[in-house]
Order: C-alpha cells, then structure tokens, then sequence
C-alpha cells in the first residue's frame, strides 16, 4: 500500500467503485457527452495473416509486405493472425490475469504502484491533482531489457502468474521484432534496421500493461481510456474476442475495432512515427465501457530501451524533406505521459510544431 501514499491524492480503485453497487460514476470518471459522436460500426481494421509470409508463391509473401505497408500508412492500426504465439499460452495468461483481478483487494495492494516507475498495480495515468480519470485498474511491469526486468514486483498469486507472464513476454517480444523487421523491409531499409534503431538486443525495451475494465453503470459518460497515441514503438494487443472496447479514430469517425479468437490487434507508436519521419503513424484510440460485461486486455508495448536516442532515421531524411522531430530518449518522451496522463497526441505534435 505504500505506493499508493505517494501520489497526489487518495487512490480508489475502479473495481471497488464498480462492485459497491453505485447506479451514478463520480464526477470525475465523466469524460462523454451522450450522442455527440459519430461513430462507424460498419468497419473493421485490416486483417493480416502473417502465415503467408512463409508461402512459397513469391506473390502471396509480396501481397502481405504490402498489406502491412498500406495498414501502417494508412490505418496505424491493424490484426494478425498466424503470428506464432502459441494460442494456448495466450488462453492461459488471460485466465491467470483475470484470477488476479479478482483477488481481495489487500492481496493486490501489496503490489501498489506509485508515480515515479508506474510498475505494479494501479489506477490512474497521471500525477495530476483534481484530473479526470479512466474507468479502469491495471498492472504494470517490466520485461526489457533484463536490467530493468523483476519478476518479484510481479504477482505471486495466482501460483502460474509469473512463469506465464514471462514466457507470454519472451513470445510476443520475438512477435515485436519479425514486425519491425517487415516494416524495415518495406521501407527500402535494411532488415534490421529499426531493430537496431530500438537499441538491439541489448537496449531495446517492453512492458506489459493488464487492463481490467470493469462494468460500469453509466457507460455512455465514462471512457476505459482516454483517447491517446501509443508513445512506445508498437504495441501487441491481446483483447477480449467476445466483448469490444477498443475504437481507433480514422477518416473522422471512430471506428470499434472486432477482436478475432487468438489474434493480436498491432498498432504504431509514437516512437516508429518518430524514426520513419511520419511515413508511418500512430494513431489515436479510445477504449470505451460496458455496464453488462467486464472487460480485461494486456497491451504489450515493444519499444526503444529508455535511454536510447530517438530521431528520425537518416536514410528517410533529405533535404526536400528535412527531419521533423528533435532527438530525445524516450523516457525523456514517455515523461509527458507519466505526468500528464493520456493527452491524445499533444505532446508529438507540440514537437513537431518546435521544428517549424
């Protein structure tokens, strides 16, 4: 519980809220108004099967290169499958993630986070007295690079969480890097190129975030998340199949994205719109409640390590199309997030706006 005592204000986590059998969200947790977006329920994100880059037909592996190029460039979002994460492994984290969720709350407290590192469990995204906040929990923790990594701020209960969590990492990091290979490879780049530009094996980063949203009695007021970019590099999503939450904006509408079974949902981060020069763009994204169904997902972010120097990529940089970001680390970039919370794309664009 110590964590929790260093931020700006008391904690109280959704879950309680949600289960103390409330009809009306505190004022806080308000963030909609009713009626007053357009939303397209018609459309699903592109679906990629990543199988068919193993096909012998030279076509079949071309057309999925340039189906991923077209998705990063055009949607910053998109879904695989066949991506080679074993499917029971993925079942077995998110039964484990969901037991732990419904520990009693003195057991998950014991792995209260605080503002400075945001590992363990918490509920806000900023230190911000007085903010607006999401309606969801979550745990946080650490993977890469090993220096950063321990396993003992990872929950002890259930018994399988920490084996299971690390394998579930080490898998869907090996996911990470085949797709910064592809998107090095479809930009004229060598293959390895935005690997090493995340800090190689050595260097590079990821964490993984559990997101529980629980139900919530005025969903049409509240959001899971706040509408935001990714300020990582890409993030690997493992969604609830059978309950939507997720809505990505595009062509000024947002867009409720359809999880498939045994699928991850990619999507660009800020860190790959940085080093492609904007050729390549993340995108903002909401997550929205539900007052029937909880909901839980596990973001896997697949970064920059944090004190690597983060620039727009020389070989994408000219003199007709000069670089549009300044050179920083990304803990030095993910800062504007750990304190001002989910900001949508505010703090990219106040970058860019300084080069100008």
């Amino acid at each position: 519980m110590s964590g929790w005592s260093e931020w700006s204000e008391p904690i109280v986590p959704v879950q309680c809220l949600s289960e103390s059998g409330i009809q009306t969200i505190p004022e806080r947790y308000m963030k909609r108004v009713p009626g007053a977006e357009v939303e397209n329920e018609g459309v699903n994100i592109p679906l990629i099967d990543l199988k068919d880059l193993d096909s012998s037909d030279v076509s079949v592996r071309d057309g999925v290169l340039v189906r991923i190029s077209e998705a990063c460039r055009e949607w910053g979002f998109f879904q695989v499958v066949g991506h080679g994460v074993d499917h029971g492994l993925m079942a077995d984290m998110q039964a484990t993630w969901r037991e732990f969720f419904r520990l009693p709350l003195e057991e998950k407290q014991e792995y209260a986070n605080n503002p400075t590192t945001y590992e363990g469990y918490g509920c806000r995204q900023g230190v911000e007295k007085g903010a607006k906040l999401d309606w969801n929990d979550y745990f946080f923790l650490y993977f890469l690079p090993n220096s950063v990594m321990n396993p003992c701020k990872w929950p002890h209960l259930p018994v399988s969480c920490r084996e299971l969590t690390a394998k579930y990492c080490g898998e869907v990091a090996n996911l990470g890097e085949k797709l910064t290979r592809i998107l090095s490879v479809n930009m004229g780049l060598k293959e390895d190129r935005i690997h090493e530009a995340f800090g190689g094996y050595e260097e590079r980063g990821a964490c993984l975030r559990v997101n529980f949203y629980p139900k919530c009695p005025q969903p049409d007021l509240a959001l899971g998340l706040a509408p935001h970019s990714d300020p990582g590099g890409l993030t690997c999503l493992l969604a609830d199949a059978d309950v939507a939450g997720l809505q990505v904006f595009h062509d000024g509408k947002w867009i409720t994205v359809k999880p498939l079974p045994n699928a991850f949902i990619i999507n660009i981060g800020d860190q790959i719109q940085v080093m492609t020069n904007g050729i390549y763009k993340s995108v903002e994204h909401r997550v929205m409640t539900n007052s029937e169904k909880e909901r839980l997902s596990m973001a896997f972010f697949y970064s920059p390590g944090g004190n690597v120097m983060v620039k727009p990529l020389e070989e994408v940089v000219s003199k007709d199309n000069p670089a549009m970001y300044p050179t920083m680390t990304y803990d030095q970039y993910r800062a504007f997030i750990l304190t001002k919370g989910l900001q949508g794309k505010s703090q990219l664009e106040s970058l860019k706006k300084s080069k100008s």
